[in-house]
């Protein structure tokens, strides 16, 4: 994102924290203190027609990517969202290109929930969601 796309969502965010059930966070890699991007639960807003719902997500750097951060912080968003939140569903969202956001969601038991396009760019858009049942089936 450029500076002003990087501020204009950092205010959404903020803005979200006081009025959501779940906001992201920052994710730091442990060994290091270095931040590696965000992730975690969020109310897609952006995306009206599948609300209300919660979406786990993930935007890591490029340099942090291929080394597994995705997938477990999803998966203790998902648990965190299933466990302490009391959510029934989950849903996650990707640009069919982004091929490696699309595997994360697959090894963490997503299926396709329908094919749809951003309001605002117009942009191709996968959702996939994962239910309460289907979590604790597999873990």
């Amino acid at each position: 994102m450029t500076l002003d796309e990087t501020r204009a969502f950092m205010n959404r965010v903020l803005d979200h924290y006081a009025s959501d059930v779940a906001g992201m966070s920052a994710a730091v890699v442990k060994e290091s203190g270095e931040l590696a991007g965000w992730l975690g639960l969020a109310v897609p807003h952006f995306l009206p027609e599948i609300l209300p719902s919660v979406e786990v997500g993930w935007r890591l750097g490029e340099r942090f990517r291929g080394r597994g951060y995705a997938t477990e912080g999803a998966a203790a968003a998902i648990g965190y969202g299933f466990d302490v939140i009391g959510l029934d569903r989950l849903v996650s969202i990707f640009e069919p290109a982004n091929v490696a956001s699309g595997r994360v969601m697959e090894k963490l038991g997503f299926e396709p929930e329908r094919d749809t396009s951003d309001p605002h760019t117009g942009a191709p858009l996968l959702v996939r969601e994962l239910t309460r049942a289907q979590w604790f089936a597999a873990t």
